[in-house]
Order: structure tokens, then C-alpha cells, then sequence
């Protein structure tokens, strides 16, 4: 450490004097999930409650890690320094927060990054954080674990998609009464950030959208035939979940939300018509037009034109007619399993 003002290292800090040291578990800790993306920076602070936890502090900033990234294979020194301003205020927000359960993770632009070490380095020099590269296929645990509430248990099968900055990644499920398990997952390394570099961030004519959309079918594919999983669409066995911003906008921008709203959008469910409305609305507008619509904005109104293309090409690979909407993820995912991990060493001591 450097001895700057706002450097400090996470694992010293004291646990917050409103939590009794004889509480039990989860209850005596305060927990903080980070998730740097290719495109977003964000945190979610939450102390539990007896339906799961409550949120009590939350950050979301565009940070554009993964900028020209596809080029070099390379984190550029603007998208580090964006990256680590993020992160400083995190932090803050961590120290004023009291907690004592933090766990950062990174994830599509890290894991490409030829220099990402020397990134992490710098993170833990200036913001004193420690930030963990995840696997695809721990990404895709932890999405699933964070949306199992949204999961409809009447439904044998269950399709979940997250289109993210840098990757798409995709979850087969199965359920039952009791639990819910991913069966397999798979990730495409390509999202809404590298897919507008490569085609066009203002605008995407109809020839190269669907060139996005058969490019991204054709990947899908092989993840499709493995399980069989149109046979199980036919008899009605699936639902779809989509977590991601794409599917969110979508669905502000469908309900004509003059803000975005989570708690409107969380959990609703969208007809496959209705999405294709909406992409067809987008699609219409130019970017101008997109940025100054609330539930869209400036940064967003460059990429979900190609999110539409991805959502399309899942669409029809599994024609399931609708998709319910989860504004929820990694972040959530981390701060349950750090609960239940408290809960074990709890009965641990026992």
C-alpha cells in the first residue's frame, strides 16, 4: 500500500457494531458482490433478512473495460483508468458499508485480457480491492444462483441466457419441487460491446443484423442438439429467463416506463412478439433518438441494437413464446452463497 486516503485492504476491516458477535450465521455479517464486466462496473451491498437479504447501498457505472480488446487482446490504459475510478468509489462505498463478506469478480474482458495481472495488480495498489477472474462456467453458477427465485418450478426444463458485454453465456436447467440444478452451460465470446466494434455502434443495417443473428444461430447449435433441447420445447417442457441488459431494456422500453424501473421490470414476463415489436422499434430509431429514451440512455443506445440480434437468434433456436425478465445475476448469486457459507461454518462450530 501506497498510504493514500482512500487505499485499505478489505479483509482488516471491523465488522459493523450494529451486528452482535452472538448472532449466528449469516446474521452477523454484512455482504458486498462486485461485478466487472466488459462493459459495467457493479456492486451490491445487502444484509440479510428472512426472505433472502435487503439491499442497503448499490453502484452501477459504465466503465467500457472491454474497448478494443478484440484488437490487441489488450485492457487499454483508458479502460483501466476507467475502470479503477469505478472501483475506488466501490471500495469507499464497501468501508462505509461495514462489510465484512466481500467478494469481487471479473469476468468476460479479464479473462481475455493478456495483461489482466498487471490490472488486478494495480486495482489492489489503488483501491485495495481483490479482484477474482472467473471461469464461463462459474459466471454461469452464479447467474443461475442469483435468478433461482424467478425460476418457474412447474416446468421440468429451463433455458436461462445472459447477453453480457464481452460473452453470451447460456444455462440448461432442470427442476423439480425442491431444487433447481444447471445441467450444462456454454459461453459464446461474443456480447453487445464486441459485437458493436466489429458491425457498427450507431447504427446496423438490416443486412449486417442479420448477419449478427445467423452468426450467433449457428454457434448456438451445438448446444442445442447436446440436449436435445427443442424435442423438450415441443412437448412444453422449457421456459426461457433472460438475464441481462438487452432483455431488461427491452422490456422498459415495451412497458413505456417514463424511468427505468427494476421492480416493474424484474420478474415480468415478455411474448416473443412483443420483444420482436420492440427490436423492430429500436432498430428504427437512430442512436440519438435511443439515447434520450429513459429506460435506453447514452452508453446503451450504441449496443443494444446488437443485443436485439443475439436475443433473435435464442429466440429462434428455441421457439418457447416468451421469456421472463430478470434484472438480477452474479452479483445476487454471490452475496446468497456467501450467506450459506456463514450458515455452514456456523454449524461447523457447533
Amino acid at each position: 500500500m501506497t498510504g493514500q486516503n482512500n487505499q485499505f485492504d478489505p479483509r482488516k476491516w471491523p465488522r459493523s457494531k450494529s451486528k452482535s458477535r452472538s448472532e449466528p450465521g449469516r446474521w452477523r455479517h454484512t455482504y458486498a458482490a462486485l461485478d466487472l464486466g466488459t462493459h459495467n462496473c457493479r456492486l451490491l451491498l445487502a444484509r440479510p433478512n428472512r426472505r433472502a437479504f435487503r439491499v442497503i447501498d448499490a453502484f452501477s457505472r459504465t466503465v467500457r473495460l472491454g474497448e478494443n480488446l478484440e484488437q490487441e487482446g489488450l485492457l487499454c490504459g483508458a479502460a483501466m483508468d476507467r475502470a479503477v475510478e469505478a472501483l475506488k468509489i466501490c471500495a469507499e462505498k464497501i468501508r462505509r458499508g461495514r462489510a465484512d463478506r466481500t467478494r469481487c469478480v471479473a469476468t468476460e474482458a479479464c479473462r481475455q485480457a493478456k495483461n489482466q495481472e498487471e490490472f488486478k495488480e494495480r486495482v489492489e495498489r489503488e483501491a485495495g480491492l481483490l479482484i477474482e477472474t472467473i471461469s464461463c462456467e462459474e459466471e454461469a453458477r452464479l447467474a443461475l444462483e442469483g435468478c433461482i427465485p424467478l425460476i418457474d418450478k412447474q416446468h421440468l426444463n429451463g433455458l436461462m441466457f445472459d447477453i453480457g458485454g464481452g460473452s453470451t453465456e447460456l444455462i440448461w436447467i432442470e427442476s423439480d419441487a425442491r431444487h433447481t440444478r444447471m445441467l450444462d452451460s456454454m459461453s459464446i465470446p461474443h456480447g453487445v460491446v464486441s459485437l458493436s466494434e466489429r458491425y457498427g455502434e450507431d447504427t446496423i443495417c438490416h443486412e449486417l443484423y442479420d448477419e449478427i443473428v445467423d452468426e450467433m444461430e449457428e454457434r448456438l447449435k451445438a448446444f442445442c442438439s447436446r440436449h436435445r433441447i427443442r424435442d423438450a420445447v415441443s412437448r412444453g417442457d422449457v421456459q426461457m429467463l433472460g438475464a441481462s441488459g438487452t432483455v431488461t431494456t427491452v422490456a422498459g422500453v415495451y412497458m413505456n416506463l417514463a424511468r427505468y424501473d427494476r421492480s416493474m421490470v424484474d420478474g415480468m414476463t415478455l411474448g416473443f412478439d412483443e420483444v420482436r415489436e420492440v427490436s423492430e422499434r429500436l432498430r428504427a430509431m437512430a442512436c440519438e433518438e435511443r439515447a434520450l429514451h429513459p429506460c435506453i440512455g447514452a452508453e446503451r443506445a450504441k449496443l443494444v441494437v446488437a443485443g436485439c440480434a443475439v436475443l433473435e437468434a435464442i429466440m429462434r433456436r428455441w421457439s418457447v413464446g416468451s421469456i421472463r425478465v430478470a434484472d438480477r445475476g452474479v452479483r445476487e448469486g454471490i452475496i446468497l452463497e456467501m450467506m450459506r457459507k456463514a450458515d455452514v461454518e456456523r454449524d461447523g462450530r457447533a
